[in-house]
């Protein structure tokens, strides 16, 4: 398995948790390395199911060692919270996790920020959870953040505290938003950080001795390449990097250590939020993918749009990833449809395209050029040898890899571990 970087090739939710977890048998280390508690896993082990929002999908394997890299905005009691759950329903994590201390924190003031500017935006919403992410990491840019190495030092994080709430209470006066007590987040958090002292480590140095001593690393990437702070449907994105190169920014492993990078995709294409999105279906043929496809927000529980698969989006994907295998999931979810189309090309302002422009509103005003193929029309959910799906899931599943421009390795048929095809 080498060091493996897993990402999404579309807007997010391309089923990241379930490849991660089928992936963690064959690695010693699981990282993730962008995005805060905004993220939301789900995956399925035998019937029981879990959705995991900061802690890494390898969590589930006893014995795999999993590391939340300086890259994510860590929620300190979002943090907490998750450790308790998984904990209640009997998951090892003391001794299974670390945090690193360079990670930038998630603190109430980025959550009532995000939410102020959320609401001032009016018609041109993002979309966000409200999780404070952004905020976050506009700290982060602004040399202005707190980090989880400040936990370790109660004076010096009470200080920092307190200067960030005082001017985030200037702003929220001045839009009429409710106030924060100083107070009370301070006692709160240093609460918090007595109990999280076990888990905080310098993880980068950990994480390259460990790659030197030859160890399997799985980098665990959330949201999609689309939502990319640079590279997504600005500024209808997140804001990481969710592409490859964020995982040696988000953890301390130089690129030369990477040695493959795996793609998520759906079958079809969701989005969550705000923003372009070509080849949505706002007709019954939406609606049913939304439904059999339980296409419904791991964090939010917001319904997602759904659409019809993008190869334009997806070529873009491996192109800036560079994208070495593709893992196509809920394939499972096309098994009844007489007729499925794939998006080519773009026709924008009456030109055909084949690439993604810079410009949103280019964006919003492209319209789908489709190819279309006929459907299989039969159960796919029990079938684990690429040979034995119907020969038109396998054409079907070859064209979209060839119009992506990556090899197929990966074909999901349904939630669990079991229902997984290699290739």
């Amino acid at each position: 398995m080498a060091t493996t970087v897993l990402v999404g090739a579309q807007w997010g939710d391309e089923g990241k948790g379930k490849i991660i977890d089928v992936l963690t048998e064959q690695a010693d280390v699981v990282v993730r390395y962008q995005g805060g508690n905004n993220a939301g896993h789900t995956v399925e082990v035998g019937n029981e199911k879990y959705i995991l929002h900061l802690i890494p999908s390898g969590i589930l394997y006893p014995g795999k060692l999993n590391v939340i890299g300086n890259g994510v905005v860590v929620d300190p009691i979002a943090l907490l919270e998750e450790i308790d759950h998984l904990q209640s329903r009997g998951i090892t994590v003391n001794g299974n996790l670390l945090v690193s201390n360079r990670a930038h924190l998630v603190l109430p003031y980025h959550r009532l920020l995000d939410s102020i500017r959320e609401e001032q935006k009016g018609k041109r919403k993002i979309g966000t959870t409200k999780r404070g992410i952004g905020p976050a990491y506009a700290d982060k840019v602004a040399r202005t953040g707190l980090r989880v190495v400040d936990l370790l030092s109660p004076d010096k994080f009470s200080e920092k505290l307190r200067r960030k709430v005082r001017e985030t209470n200037e702003i929220a006066r001045t839009f009429g938003a409710k106030t924060l007590s100083f107070k009370a987040i301070n006692d709160e958090y240093l609460a918090a950080s007595k109990r999280l002292q076990r888990y905080i480590a310098d993880t980068i140095k950990l994480l390259n001795r460990l790659e030197h001593d030859g160890k399997q690393i799985l980098f665990e990437g959330a949201q999609g390449t689309h939502l990319d702070i640079d590279f997504g449907t600005y500024p209808f994105v997140t804001s990481s990097n969710t592409t490859a190169g964020g995982a040696c920014a988000g953890t301390g492993i130089p690129p030369h250590r990477i040695d493959k990078v795996v793609g998520v995709m759906k079958a079809y294409t969701t989005r969550v939020g705000e923003g372009p999105f070509p080849t949505e279906l706002l007709d019954d043929q939406g609606t049913m993918l939304r439904e059999t496809g339980r296409e419904f927000g791991a964090t939010t529980g917001r319904p997602r749009r759904c659409g019809w698969f993008d190869a334009v989006a997806t070529r873009y994907s491996v192109m800036v990833n560079g994208i070495d295998e593709l893992a196509v999931t809920k394939t499972d979810v096309l098994d009844s449809l007489s007729k499925i189309k794939v998006c080519v090309a773009y026709r924008l302002d009456g030109k055909v395209t084949d690439s993604i422009p810079a410009d949103v509103d280019a964006m919003l005003r492209c319209v789908p050029v489709y190819q279309e193929f006929d459907g299989w029309q039969t159960s796919t959910k029990e079938i684990r040898e690429f040979d034995d799906l119907p020969k038109r899931a396998r054409n079907y599943l070859k064209k979209i890899a060839q119009l992506s421009g990556a090899k197929l390795a990966i074909v999901s048929v349904g939630a669990r571990r079991a229902e997984t095809i290699f290739l």
